[in-house]
């Protein structure tokens, strides 16, 4: 029996990001504070290159002290389930339980996935295989979807991946991945159903 293995992004697919929330934590507006910040800081957090603690004292170009465990706090406060995404989550959860389908994180996050963890238990419903300060690449990197499909023993076309950002997309569909521009949860259960993945509802 063939595999199917769903990829999901988690950030703004399957969780809100509370990233948006810190111009309004610092009172700055957002064009004023991505000028302050410091250019290439989160990117090497995302890849694991720095600790959290390395990573607040570069968020400012300018070295500029503030708030960390506020900030922390903040930013542990803003993750939530995206209206609907719980409920379908538990429905791919309960496929998975037949042993055709696995269910993965393919996601560019820092070492605070495991906040989003403590508070959301994604482990209910997926697997944290591909957080990129783990696996130290990130999306739209053409080489961690090849990383994904050797690690799983997967051909591509068994793989279906979502994501809220074409970009990311597009190089999982060069491999010949099947993929899916997040929307909102409805249009990824459409997506799903379509897929074969859940059973389409009855009437």
């Amino acid at each position: 029996m063939r595999r199917t293995i769903v990829l999901l992004d988690v950030m703004d697919t399957l969780v809100r990001d509370p990233f948006r929330d810190i111009p309004a934590f610092f009172g700055m507006e957002s064009d004023t504070l991505w000028q302050l910040k410091h250019p290439d800081a989160w990117i090497r957090f995302e890849h694991g290159e720095r600790s959290r603690d390395g990573f607040l004292d570069e968020f400012f170009a300018d070295g500029r002290s503030f708030d960390h465990a506020a900030f922390e706090s903040m930013i542990r406060d803003g993750y939530a389930f995206l209206p609907g995404i719980e409920r379908l989550l538990a429905e791919l959860a309960a496929t998975q339980r037949t042993g055709a389908l696995s269910v993965h994180a393919l996601s560019n996050y820092p070492e605070w996935y495991v906040w989003i963890e403590d508070k959301l238990r994604l482990s209910r419903f997926l697997e944290w295989s591909f957080v990129s300060c783990l696996v130290g690449l990130r999306k739209p990197d053409p080489k961690l979807y090849e990383h994904v499909l050797r690690t799983l023993d997967a051909a591509p076309e068994d793989c279906l991946f979502v994501d809220d950002r074409q970009k990311n997309l597009d190089p999982a569909a060069a491999l010949g991945m099947r993929t899916h521009l997040f929307q909102d949860a409805n249009g990824l259960r459409d997506a799903l159903v379509a897929e074969g993945i859940l059973p389409a509802p009855t009437a």
